[in-house]
C-alpha cells in the first residue's frame, strides 16, 4: 500500500547527535528504514503508531506526549500514524 510520507525536519546534526522532528498526518509513514545509531524517541503529541516490522508483522503502540523510549542501532521498521489526528515526535540519534 502506497502512503504519503511524513515530514522529517532536522533540528540538530553535529558530531554527537542528530535530532529530527517527524510530523505525520493520519495514515502518513516514515517509509522502511534501518537505524544506524542508538536512538531515543519522545512524542510531542499523543502518538498512535503502527510499526511494520520485517517478516510482515505489525503492531500498534500508543504513547503519551512527553513519554520516551530508547532502541538500539539496527532496528528496521516503517512507522505509520495509525490514529485519526496528526502526530509528532522527536527522535534523537546518538552518534
Amino acid at each position: 500500500m502506497k502512503r504519503e510520507p511524513a515530514t522529517a525536519t532536522t533540528l540538530v546534526d553535529d558530531e554527537r547527535v542528530r535530532v529530527t522532528r517527524f510530523d505525520f498526518e493520519p495514515g502518513q509513514e516514515t517509509g522502511w528504514h534501518v537505524h544506524g545509531h542508538d536512538y531515543v524517541v519522545t512524542p510531542v503529541t499523543e502518538c498512535v503508531m503502527v510499526l511494520e516490522e520485517p517478516g510482515g508483522g505489525a503492531r500498534e503502540v500508543t504513547m503519551a506526549a512527553g513519554d520516551a523510549y530508547r532502541r538500539p542501532l539496527g532496528v528496521e521498521h516503517n512507522v505509520i500514524n495509525g490514529g485519526t489526528a496528526p502526530m509528532t515526535f522527536v527522535e534523537v540519534e546518538l552518534k
